[in-house]
């Protein structure tokens, strides 16, 4: 049987990416939005069984207040963390502030199907090896903590940069050839590269990747060149 859910998110293509897949595999999703600040308010309107919760910053102060009111309006509703690769602290603030579940920004859509379940039959949702990985950093801290977006940054030249956050903008190749001022083909094997060095298989999950990690945000200030410039290739 079905779930009942609601998937927020602040970047709207994942969350309706998301809502979608869950859609052809059963589940009924009654709203699919953006941004996460309004995702109290809505879910408290709408009841559903489950909340799907995107962040892209699981450590931030007041990031999880959403679950925090949502659980004290609506203590019913199981409230699952959508998110990068967390730090100890971001697990603990998420189930602290009440959530049921933490899935990985890059877990497979069965499980994150898994999480909504779980999370739906009252049981905690949260894979072991995070768990263990939490547990693991806890007693060993690293000198530095883990930034997924400056390791991805730093897998991509400039120019690949600058056509991942052209895609994630919704560019399709020809777009991208013209505000590069490129040919489609160069355009077309820059996306190739993008994707190779992400381990993705399609621009949509290209995109929610860069999303999800905070990539966009530090890539923001690469994205529009100086196209006076020429074409370095």
């Amino acid at each position: 049987m079905g779930v009942r859910l609601i998937v927020v998110d602040d970047h709207r293509l994942l969350a309706e990416a998301l809502a979608s897949a869950l859609k052809l595999r059963g589940h009924r999703v009654v709203a699919a939005a953006a941004p996460a600040v309004g995702a109290a308010d809505l879910v408290i309107a709408r009841a559903p069984e489950v909340c799907l919760l995107g962040t892209g910053a699981p450590a931030d102060p007041g990031v999880f207040d959403p679950v925090v009111k949502i659980k004290r309006e609506r203590p019913q509703v199981a409230v699952v963390v959508l998110g990068p690769v967390p730090s100890p602290r971001g697990i603990a603030a998420a189930f602290a502030a009440g959530a049921s579940g933490y899935v990985r920004h890059d877990e497979r859509i069965e499980g994150v199907e898994r999480a909504i379940m779980k999370a739906r039959a009252g049981e905690a949702a949260v894979a072991p090896q995070l768990l263990q990985g939490a547990f693991g950093e806890l007693l060993n801290p690293a000198a530095q903590p883990d930034d997924e977006a400056q390791r991805l940054l730093e897998m991509l030249t400039p120019r690949e940069v600058e056509v991942l956050v052209r895609v994630a903008d919704g560019e399709d190749t020809r777009l991208i050839a013209a505000g590069m001022g490129i040919a489609p083909s160069t355009a077309r094997t820059h996306v190739q590269r993008v994707l190779m060095k992400l381990g993705v298989g399609s621009r949509l999950e290209a995109a929610a990747l860069a999303a999800r990690t905070g990539l966009l945000d530090r890539a923001a200030p690469l994205h529009r060149p100086d196209e006076s410039q020429p074409d370095l290739l």
